[in-house]
């Protein structure tokens, strides 16, 4: 009978041990805080492109990786769209919101919103124009556009005649890469002979191309603010049996290909899953308390053949 008495205490603390065991370990630990409940909203302005769609795949992992539950809803573009994807976010009362402006000025309204219903806010790739942002994670868009201009100036041996397609008007990223590039271009012998929104867009970009191809007979190089836009191009150019040098930005899959294929001449890479995991890993941060910086970068590369 002591035996037996001996034997049911002996289980009994087990039990306890293991049951204390499992509630230490509930919410997985992550620099000093816990992600146990909570919510993260991840706003990105298009996933037609395959750009975005890595920078969601990055963020999606990197949540699943450290227990966030992660919504994430595709503005298709439309501003309109990501301000009710927004308000649908605070709505459900989210611990923080990620926004990939689909353009700077127009998220503005947005952020404010989350910042009346005390909901914290991180841009990812491209930043707002207003309202209160607790860090901006992208890659330094002028640093990429000077960059692209210094590989074209070496391979035009600093003269000769360029096209600039642009990305979507009011949009950070092309106004920070054209700045950037056209920096470069400053005190050579390089002409700017068209400059052109093709929105980010592939259609658009082979579109725009056709018609500069049409209007100028002598152009030397093309840079695209994304590679989207430079594999449209790259389309319009080789129907007009042109030899013409093809830069984009980005880094996507099908331009480094084209890259490795010796169509384009080079593409900046931006890394953008690693975007969308610092996005994660910097939202667990501000839920917990922590202090973030205001940027942060992501490294740029040129990748060429």
């Amino acid at each position: 009978m002591k035996k037996l008495m001996a034997l049911m205490m002996v289980l009994v603390l087990s039990i306890s041990l293991v049951a204390c065991t499992t509630n230490s370990n509930e919410g997985e630990e992550t620099n000093g805080g816990t992600t146990e409940g909570k919510t993260v909203g991840l706003v990105v302005s298009t996933q037609s492109n395959p750009f975005f769609v890595t920078l969601k795949e990055g963020a999606e992992q990197k949540a699943k990786d450290l227990g966030v539950e992660l919504i994430v809803l595709d503005s298709q573009d439309d501003p309109a769209k990501e301000a009710s994807n927004v308000e649908d976010l605070i709505t459900k009362q989210v611990d923080l919101i990620i926004i990939n402006p689909t353009d700077s000025d127009a998220v503005v309204n947005s952020v404010l919103a989350a910042n009346d219903a005390g909901i914290p806010v991180i841009t990812v790739d491209r930043a707002s124009n207003g309202g209160e942002v607790v860090s901006h994670i992208a890659s330094d868009n002028v640093a990429g556009g000077k960059m692209a201009g210094e590989f074209i100036i070496e391979q035009l041996g600093g003269n000769g005649k360029v096209v600039e397609l642009e990305g979507i008007a009011g949009t950070s990223a092309a106004r920070e890469r054209g700045e950037g590039f056209n920096a470069a271009l400053e005190g050579t012998g390089i002409e700017v002979v068209a400059r052109q929104t093709a929105d980010f867009d592939r259609a658009k970009g082979l579109d725009v191309m056709e018609n500069i191809l049409q209007s100028q007979p002598e152009i030397d190089a093309v840079f695209a603010h994304n590679d989207e836009m430079a594999l449209g191009a790259l389309e319009a150019i080789k129907a007009s049996g042109r030899d013409i040098i093809v830069v984009g930005f980005d880094a996507t899959d099908d331009a480094v290909k084209a890259v490795e294929a010796g169509e384009m001449a080079a593409t900046v890479a931006q890394q953008p899953g690693l975007m969308g995991e610092i996005a994660i890993e910097t939202a667990l941060k501000v839920m917990n308390g922590e202090q973030v910086e205001a940027n942060i970068p992501v490294e740029l590369q040129l990748v060429t053949k």
